[in-house]
C-alpha cells in the first residue's frame, strides 16, 4: 500500500475510470477486453492515481445493491494487480463494505463523495487500514447538492465545513481535501 505522505508537495493527478453503466462520464460501458487499454490510455494521459467507481453519484441516479457494485470494479481490480500494481489506484465509493472490500483488493485511496456521512460505520469500520481517505463537501446527498445550495460566505462556509470535519471526524487519520 502506498503511502501518499511521500507526494504532500506536489500535485497528482487523478484519473477516473467509471465502471457505472450510469456515469456521468461518456463511458457507459467498458467491454472486459477494452478495460486493459482504457487503463493504459489513463496513464498515459498522466496519471497518478486511477479512482475507480462502481455506482454513479450524479444528480437522480439510483443506488446499486453492494453485490453490484462489487463486481462492476472487481475485474478493474484483478487486472490492476496483475499488471498496475504500481500505480496508486482509489475507490470512489460511499459504502464500507465496498471500502473494505477494495481495501483487501489493494486500494490505496478511499474517495467517498458524501464526506464519510452516507454510511456512519464507515470510518470505524475501515479503522484498522493506514490508508489515505478524501474529504469532500457538499450540501445535502448527490441527488439533492444542486438544488439552490445556499451559502452565507462560500468560501468561509466551505472552510468552516472542512475545520469542522477535520476536528471532529478526522484527528489523527490521513486525509486529503
Amino acid at each position: 500500500s502506498f503511502n501518499l505522505c511521500g507526494y504532500k508537495n506536489r500535485p497528482l493527478i487523478m484519473g477516473v475510470l467509471n465502471l457505472s453503466p450510469d456515469s456521468f462520464s461518456n463511458v457507459k460501458q467498458i467491454p472486459r477486453n477494452k478495460l486493459h487499454n482504457y487503463i493504459e490510455n489513463i496513464i498515459n494521459e498522466g496519471a497518478h492515481i486511477i479512482d475507480i467507481g462502481g455506482e454513479s453519484t450524479k444528480p437522480n441516479f439510483i443506488d446499486v445493491e453492494d453485490l453490484v457494485e462489487i463486481k462492476r470494479i472487481k475485474r478493474a481490480f484483478k487486472l490492476i494487480n496483475k499488471k498496475y500494481s504500481a500505480k496508486i489506484f482509489s475507490i470512489d465509493t460511499r459504502k464500507s463494505s465496498i471500502m473494505l472490500k477494495s481495501l483487501s483488493y489493494g486500494a490505496d485511496l478511499i474517495n467517498d463523495v458524501s464526506g464519510f456521512d452516507f454510511d456512519k460505520n464507515s470510518l470505524n469500520n475501515i479503522s484498522d487500514f493506514k490508508v489515505s481517505k478524501v474529504l469532500h463537501h457538499m450540501q445535502g446527498t448527490p441527488n439533492t447538492m444542486q438544488l439552490k445550495p445556499t451559502y452565507t460566505n462560500v468560501l468561509l462556509d466551505i472552510y468552516d465545513f472542512f475545520e469542522k470535519n477535520i476536528r471532529d471526524k478526522f484527528i489523527g487519520r490521513n486525509i486529503i481535501l
